[in-house]
């Protein structure tokens, strides 16, 4: 048996050969990454074969959803998603999704990856192939067409300050935005921001503070869909916790009979997308208010859209 002393003295030996071992490792890894990475004319001949295959409606999700470098080369009318969590998203926007895939990155988990995409998705035709690059098209079995949105018929709307009795205070629409007279961070536009690493296109909402409620009005919502209220704080607003900070309340009424159709309490610290939804019964198109209220409004930076949408699946 080595003596404790001997043995303290291999310990220098032991480091050196476990420095060497990781960086031979290393190199090897560097050696083999240029094999797994695709070159430029990988990328634009998969752009080439999407723009010949495009339809209206189809989008691209990356796989992994950090292979950024390909949002340069696809079409710029298609909607890329690639965030982190972006395989679980519905997508229900897009009847078609091209899933542009570098499966042998490292880290790269194809299993996972079905796991969370798959369920009520099929496969719609062939593989493309570019060097490491695959673009592979899935029918979207979870596509929900969208017949009325608040984010696209924004410039149509009424949008005002509403005290509790019922009084308003109208917000000029300036061709960009609804601007409330004297508050220059009350107003209604579409912009983009983030939901715990999720970025998304909606309609910013900061309530008023207090029993008032910034409120936008709309008509020609149709009848026969599932009305659906999505939004929630912002990434740097949702996480903020303190005793001093309120619930945040948005929700959507009927204006002719004042039904409170749907509402979402966002307490703090609440991250990410909320979502409410209820379906309309048959009939004519009814005009709704889409309002956000909080009694400490500080840090409470709202953003949502609410939308008309058809049955799963694109049916009527």
């Amino acid at each position: 048996m080595p003596s404790p002393s001997r043995a303290l003295s291999a310990l220098p030996l032991v480091e050196l050969g476990g420095l060497l071992l990781v960086a031979l490792l290393c190199l090897v890894f560097q050696l083999r990454l240029p094999g797994r990475l695709p070159t430029e004319a990988d990328h634009r001949a998969v752009a080439t074969y999407l723009q010949a295959q495009l339809r209206p409606g189809d989008a691209v999700l990356l796989f992994p959803w950090w292979t950024e470098r390909a949002r340069l080369f696809v079409p710029p009318e298609v909607p890329v998603y690639g965030y982190w969590g972006s395989d679980r998203e519905d997508l229900r926007e897009h009847p078609r999704l091209w899933v542009l895939a570098q499966p042998e990155l490292p880290r790269a988990d194809a299993a996972a990856f079905q796991e969370a995409f798959l369920p009520g998705r099929t496969v719609a035709g062939e593989a493309f192939q570019a060097g490491p690059l695959t673009l592979t098209p899935y029918t979207n079995g979870r596509y929900r067409p969208r017949r009325w949105s608040a984010l696209q018929a924004f410039a149509t709307a009424r949008v005002y300050l509403e005290s509790p009795e019922g009084q308003r205070q109208p917000c000029p629409f300036n061709g960009q935005a609804y601007r409330c007279p004297g508050a220059p961070h009350l107003y209604m536009a579409p912009e983009w921001h983030e939901f715990h690493y999720a970025p998304r296109r909606c309609l910013w909402m900061h309530p008023p503070g207090g029993a008032g409620r910034l409120v936008a009005e709309f008509d020609g919502v149709p009848g026969g869909t599932g009305l659906r209220l999505e939004g929630g704080l912002i990434a740097e607003a949702a996480v903020r916790k303190s005793p001093a900070l309120s619930p945040t309340l948005m929700g959507v009424d009927d204006a002719q009979t004042h039904e409170r159709l749907l509402e979402i309490a966002l307490p703090p610290g609440l991250e990410g997308v909320q979502q409410a939804e209820r379906t309309l019964p048959p009939g004519e198109p009814r005009t709704v208010k889409i309002w956000t209220q909080a009694t400490r409004a500080e840090s409470r930076q709202v953003c949502l859209d609410v939308a008309a949408l058809g049955p799963a699946g694109g049916g009527t």
